[in-house]
This record gives C-alpha cells, structure tokens and sequence, in this order.
C-alpha cells in the first residue's frame, strides 16, 4: 500500500527526526551518564489534602445542622505557620452575624491541641484557640437558659437560682505548657479569671475563625492560619517531639470545625459557644502533621552563611534539613535584604563572603567576577483578601446580596493600576484629616476607580468597600529586586508611563504630584526617578500633632511599610491591613493603637508579595497584563513560560531576566511578566577550598533534588516552578567552576560564560573583560566553544526547551572533583549538532515528489 505522504517528503521527515534523535539522544546520554538529569520519574507533590463528613465522622450526624457537610482541607502534612484553604459542601445559605447573634447556617474554625480521652480520635474542646473575639456565639463562656445544659457540660458549669442568677458555664483552656485558664473550678465560679482573652491568646494573636459563610449553593470556602509553637504555645504544634535531629514530624494538632444551625439549644438565635456540648457534638475534625519546629541539623555542623533574596528563602528553609544531614553536611544561614549589597560582598572575593542570592548581576564599580547559577524560579506577585459588601442602595441583585460577606476571587491588574497603588494616588491612601486636595478628585480606593471596573468583573462595581486597606498595597520597607522589577513591569508600559508624568487617564485620575516622573508638574521640582529598588512614600502630608495629644500622622504612620513580603503576606491572610486606629493616651509611651484584624466576612487588603508566599498563606493573586496584552495568573505553566522570553541583563550573559520592554516579551502570550529567576552567585578567586565546595554543594542540590516538588523537607515547595532542564545544567556548571576555583597569578582564567558574542561585539568574560575562547583552558582550542543552542545576549532564552543557559567552561586540575559527564556534555552537543546540520543540508537535495 502506497504511504499517504509522498516519498520524497517522507525521506525528508525520516532525516529531519533522525538528526533530532541524534542531537537529543546524545545530549541526555551525556547528562544522565554525569547525573545532571535524573534518570527516574520526579518525586511527585504528596497528595496530602483531606476531606472529612458529617456521615463519617459525626455519630449523631442525621441531627447535625448539616447532615450533608464535607469538608475538604487543602494540606494536613508536612505543615508550618502558613495557611490553609478549607471548602465545603452540603452546608445552608448563610445570614451574616449582628450585635446580637452570631448569624444563621455558618462555620467555626478552631485549631485544636489535645486528644479527648473520652472519645478516641478525636479532639479535646478544652485545647482550642477559640473565644478571643468575643463576638455572640464565639465566646468559651456563657449564660444558659434554665434546663439547657448538657450533663457533658455540667462539670465546666455554675448552677443558676433563678431568672437573675442564670446558669454559666465556661469551657477551661488546657494549655500544651501544662497551665489551665478556667474561670469555674469545682463548681465554683472564679472572679478575675478571663478565658476569652488571655496569656495565651488574644484577638490580635488568635487564629480561630468565628464565622464563615456558606452561598446559597450549599458550597463555602475560607483560608486558615495554621500556627506552630512559634506563633502559640499554648497550641504547641510542630514541637519536636525527639531528640532525633532528622524526625520527620513534629507534634500533631487538630483543625476543627464547627456548623452553626439558626438557634442554640433553649434560645432563640446562635449565642452560646461553639463549644458547648450540644454545639460541639457535631463537630468535624482533620488530623494536622507539622514538620519538626527549630533546628534539625547535628550540633556542631559547620556553619556558612546565605545572603540577599527572600524570594528563595522557603525553599532554602525545605533544602536545609537535607543540606545539612549528610557527612560533613553544613548548616546554611539565610540573611535576607539587599540583594545589590550581598553581589557586592560576594564579588569581593573574600573568605569569609557569604553566597549571594540575587535576580540579578553584580552592577558595581569594576569587574564582575563571580559565577552565577539559576536555583530558583518564582514570581513577583499582587496578593489579596477581599470580601464581598455588596452596596444597599436598590441597585444590586438579589443572587448578588446573597453572596455579601463571601471572597472575591478573581482581580486583572495592569501597570497603570500597579502605577496608582504604589503612589499614594488614591485619596484613602493619606490620612482623612490632612489635606489632600492635590489629589484632585482622585477615586477613595482601588475599588472606586472605573479604570479598575472597567477590566474586572461586573461584581466588583456592586461593592460598596472603603477599606483604606485597598486605596494602596502592603509593601515592604528596603531595597529589593523585587522592586526593580515591579518599577521595570510599570515603566515598559505607555499608558503607565504616561500617567507617572503627571497626565490624566481616560477618567480623569491623576497621579499624586510628589510622584510625578515630570520635575515640571513635581511640587519638588524634581522628577521623581524611576524605575528604582524600593517603594518611597514622596507625599510629605502630615496630619500635625496636638499639643500634650495624639502625635503627628504621617503618609508611612497612616500606610506603615511590612517587614519583608511574607510578613505582607501573612497580613493578608489574617485580614490585618496595619489599619491605624485611636490614640492611647495611657499607653507607655502614649501611642496610636493597632486596629484588630478584619475577620473572615469583612477583609479588605491588597499586598505585594512573591509566589512562595502567597502559596504558604493560600492568597489569592491577580492576573497581571503582559506585554502580550493577556491578563496572567503566576502559575507554572507561566512562569516557564516567561523563562523562555527572558533575555540576558547587560554585558553578563549567565543572568536572564523577564523584560517587558523586549520583543521577547512582547511575544510570549501566555507568560506571567513578574516571573523572577533567583541565582546563586559566588566568585571562583576565593582562596579556601573548603568554602567553595560547601557551596558548590549547595548549588547542586538547589539545581537537582531539590527541584522536586512536594512539602516534605528537602522538596520544592509550592511557588516555584522547576527550574528548567537547561536551567539545571548551568547551575551544575557554575558549581563546577566555583568549586575548581581560580587563585590570583595562577594561569588560569575566569571561568567563562559561553554565550557567544553579541552580533558584530566581543564576548562577555565572568570578569567584565573581553577575552578570546581558547583563554579559558590556558589557550587550547575550542575548549570556550559556546554550546548547541546558545544564543547571543539579548536574545530569547532558549533554556527552557533544555539549552543552556549561560553555562560555563572552566579548566580543570588534577586536583579537582570530577565533575562527571558534564564537560563531555557541550562538546557532544556540538558534535551532535554538526551531524544535524549536514543532515539538515542534505534535506533540500532530496527528490520531491508529488
């Protein structure tokens, strides 16, 4: 039978898939047979969600408010102070709580310590973070009608007399230090005793979750704040539970939750405690696993140091445990901060320089000298709690009042937006009393401004939220490259750009002038420069201080800057929008006080962050505008999107960077445009040894085992893409030209990047110099010889498909480890590729047939 392709096409295709069988087959021989590639399936994420039921779990379900509830918990192993996403079916259409009532058809959520004795399995009601809001229905005491209390209840309880000396019962808090807040003993009511608030946990510090809502689908969902022993110890959690350094778990704890009908048992609405029997009995609980809190490494392990990048610091914080186990493992301390700082300390050269973590090069006086070597790939991105306040004014659907008090889920963000955010442009973004009128008539927040509404759900344009928490973003305080590339992101985009100088957009909005990027319409007279490594506050309002009275209120004490970006994570998950609250004249010193946090129902924040973080505290993240004109979420799939349009940053061809001013960029459809490499980088003129094996070693792991996702220590954690397989073979080079080294006077070179040059320019030498190929193995030939797939500095990153990426070349002692098949593994490409290409001449030549 004739084949269905002409004969002559059919040759063609044969050569064509042989010629690429070649190049790949020997490629990944020469990979695998070195150990850059594993030859194994990846370790996969451990599935360790888990979903319980009222059927299964409740033994008196069939009278349980929701006999259909189950309840799906997003990770029950493997856990650390970060949050949870918790979803459930089969419950009721909510009401929301009031003065007087706790609400209709909700959940609680506690996180719980201690086992009951009396029912095996499951959680003792004494060992909850629960009561601290002292909203109706949520407190650990109580009144009771007469006749209302359950026996089970009984030994927790005060007898009543009469109408005017009601019953009260009051449910202890068993610490996990061993210490009890009980305000009834022995039948006996004890005054001055407080079980609500207490040494062990207050509103500002609690956890628990008084009321979460169900739609009229029967359906809900919330985020939790999981908290180790760090965060409470009267919980306790993750504390380690042996002295064996390498345990893999640390002390349990329970998530429980607790549905809520329409009336408690003897009253006429929800306002006894969740606690009480006849509410408990119907409870449903999840077993948590914590990693081990505290150091795992053997005492005495040498210790070396990390600086720079936050963005790595959760995997660096999974990798240790592994890093630091085996023999003549070291213990790695991270020090986040400027990453800028830690290249320059690293390019020094000195002994005692700790291993920078930057996103990008050394951009100081004099050569670069140091050898960088991809470990991570995560994202910058935009996180936020917001709940639905749909407005009252007639005008909003009846489905759409249903859902008051739900998550949104769902934000498009573009750099002009990001732009208004990071400028204090929105009038809730300076204090209510100062004044503001060269804001114009600038919109109150975010959620007011039509060119938000505009691209964003119609949903949004029903809210009536005027949070001050979203008329800008929780943004950390220092210089970052996570700055450099939000302001980069923002000033690629011409409707941005034009807004910063000063010019209205299509509504009419202005920017604040203190930030304007045009020194003739600065109040200042100077242009406000961007793009820039940090998040300044150029308005100088101020609200002036009264005499022997509350203190002056400035732009930073209205919208105080986070720590770092998980801190502005954390924030966000608890609701918590730094929100300045009244003046406390009794304070020592008088101060202004803290808002408490926004529970679940009624958050208002929006923060800037990086992928790890929002994935530990289960935030929500805006879809960013890329340069391709898609609005993307920081998924995988995306941020491996962005590696391949990265290019490389200057003159130093080993670093790439997502540039949205790139045709790159500008092609890639389907990339998130904050995605953000992380490298290590360290300089081969480090004379000890020992300190550039160490991290060498570091490098190695964070290129290979440690690229397996899953939460388990030593694994990737969620908000990281792998990195890709060129990717990992650059970083196998880099360590192995850090750990060979190059002394000063010696014959050998730097280590050289082998990028070949920029059309018509010279090559990019590891030390800023120009320098010809055969330099790098002390004049020989070909050994710099740029690798198959390598492409010039400027140009797309072909890395992501498996070339790599600034790899380097170094020389070789006899005393220096093998270094396995990887030296082979360029030369074997080019050779491999010198075959395809003569295939791929002869390919024309062959007759075509119709």
């Amino acid at each position: 039978m004739r084949s269905a392709l002409p004969e002559g096409r059919a040759a063609r295709r044969v050569l064509s898939g042989l010629s690429g069988a070649l190049v790949g087959g020997l490629v990944f021989a020469a990979l695998t047979a070195g150990g850059v590639l594993p030859t194994g399936a990846a370790a996969a994420a451990d599935a360790t969600s888990a979903t319980v039921t009222a059927k299964a779990y409740d033994s008196d379900w069939e009278n349980s408010p929701f006999p259909d509830l189950s309840v799906t918990v997003s990770q029950t192993k493997g856990l650390v102070a970060q949050g949870l996403e918790i979803s459930w079916t089969g419950g009721k259409e909510s009401t929301p709580p009031t003065q007087q009532s706790g609400g209709q058809n909700f959940l609680q959520i506690a996180q719980c310590w201690g086992d009951d004795p009396q029912n095996p399995g499951q959680p003792d009601r004494t060992t909850c973070q629960y009561g601290a809001f002292g909203t109706p229905g949520a407190t650990r005491d109580g009144y009771r009608s007469e006749g209302s209390t359950a026996e089970a209840d009984e030994s927790f309880s005060v007898p009543g007399s009469g109408s005017l000396d009601p019953a009260y019962t009051s449910v202890p808090f068993r610490s996990a230090t061993g210490e009890t807040i009980a305000s009834v003993v022995d039948g006996t009511r004890v005054p001055d005793v407080d079980v609500n608030t207490n040494a062990f946990f207050t509103q500002y510090t609690s956890n628990e979750i008084p009321w979460a809502g169900t739609g009229a689908d029967g359906t809900g969902s919330t985020k939790f704040e999981v908290q180790t022993v760090t965060q409470s110890r009267g919980l306790g959690c993750g504390t380690r539970t042996s002295d064996d350094a390498n345990a893999a778990s640390g002390q349990p704890c329970w998530l429980v939750i607790i549905p809520r009908g329409t009336a408690d048992t003897g009253e006429a609405a929800v306002v006894s405690s969740g606690l009480f029997w006849d509410n408990w009995k119907h409870h449903v609980a999840v077993k948590l696993d914590f990693r081990p809190v505290g150091l795992r490494c053997a005492i005495g392990a040498a210790e070396r140091q990390l600086a720079g990048s936050e963005v790595v610091a959760r995997a660096v914080s999974s990798w240790q445990p592994s890093l630091c186990s085996g023999t003549g493992g070291s213990v790695f301390t991270l020090l986040t901060g400027t990453e800028s700082d830690a290249v320059a300390t690293a390019n020094a050269a000195g002994d005692d320089a700790p291993l920078a973590l930057t996103s990008l090069p050394y951009r100081g006086e004099g050569e670069d000298k140091l050898v960088y070597a991809p470990i991570a790939l995560s994202s910058v991105t935009v996180g936020f709690a917001i709940d639905r306040f749909p407005r009252q004014d007639g005008t909003v659907p009846d489905d759409a009042l249903a859902r008051a008090r739900l998550p949104l889920t769902d934000m498009k963000l573009t750099p002009r937006l990001i732009a208004k955010l990071l400028t204090s442009s929105y009038l809730d973004s300076l204090p209510y009393q100062a004044d503001r009128s060269h804001l114009g008539e600038n919109p109150r927040n975010l959620l007011f401004d039509p060119d938000f509404l505009e691209i964003n759900d119609p949903e949004w344009a029903q809210q009536a939220i005027a949070s001050v928490a979203v008329a800008d973003m929780l943004v950390p305080q220092g210089r970052t490259d996570v700055a450099t590339a939000l302001w980069g992101y923002v000033m690629a985009d011409a409707d941005a750009r034009d807004f910063l100088a000063g010019n209205a957009d299509a509504w009419g909005m202005v920017v604040n002038p203190y930030a304007s990027t045009d020194a003739a319409k600065n109040p200042t007279g100077n242009a406000f420069a961007l793009p820039r490594d940090n998040f300044p506050r150029p308005d100088p309002v101020e609200v002036p201080a009264v005499e022997d009275g509350p203190a002056a209120i400035n732009s930073v004490t209205w919208r105080p800057y986070t720590n770092d970006l998980d801190n502005a994570a954390y924030y966000t998950l608890r609701g918590d929008g730094l929100a300045l609250s009244a003046w406390d004249p009794l304070g020592n010193p008088p101060r202004y006080t803290r808002s408490p946090r926004n529970l679940p129902g009624t958050q208002a924040v929006v923060s800037l962050t990086d992928g790890a973080a929002a994935d530990k505290y289960q935030l929500v993240t805006a879809s960013l505008r890329n340069p391709a004109g898609e609005f993307v979420s920081p998924t995988n799939e995306a941020l491996v999107a962005a590696a391949a349009a990265m290019t490389t940053v200057g003159s130093q061809t080993q670093v790439r960077s997502f540039d949205p001013a790139s045709p790159e960029a500008a092609r890639a459809a389907g990339a998130y445009p904050l995605a953000l490499p992380v490298y290590a980088a360290a300089s081969p003129f480090v004379k000890d040894a020992d300190v550039r094996r160490v991290y060498a070693d570091f490098i190695r792991y964070a290129a290979e085992p440690g690229q397996a996702p899953g939460v388990q220590t030593g694994q990737l954690p969620n908000g990281y893409a792998p990195l890709p397989d060129g990717w990992r073979v650059q970083a196998r080079a880099a360590a192995t030209a850090l750990e060979n080294g190059v002394t000063p006077g010696s014959p050998t070179t730097p280590p050289q990047p082998s990028t070949p040059p920029r059309p018509g320019g010279s090559s990019g030498s590891i030390g800023g110099s120009s320098t010809g190929a055969g330099a790098a193995s002390g004049g020989s030939t070909g050994a710099a010889a740029a690798p198959a797939g390598s492409t010039p500095a400027g140009d797309s990153n072909p890395a992501a498909s498996g070339a790599v990426a600034g790899a380097l070349a170094g020389a070789k002692t006899a005393a220096d480890p093998d270094s396995g098949a990887l030296p082979a593994a360029l030369p074997i490409s080019l050779l491999a590729g010198l075959i395809a290409a003569l295939v791929v001449l002869l390919i024309p030549r062959l007759p075509r047939r119709t």
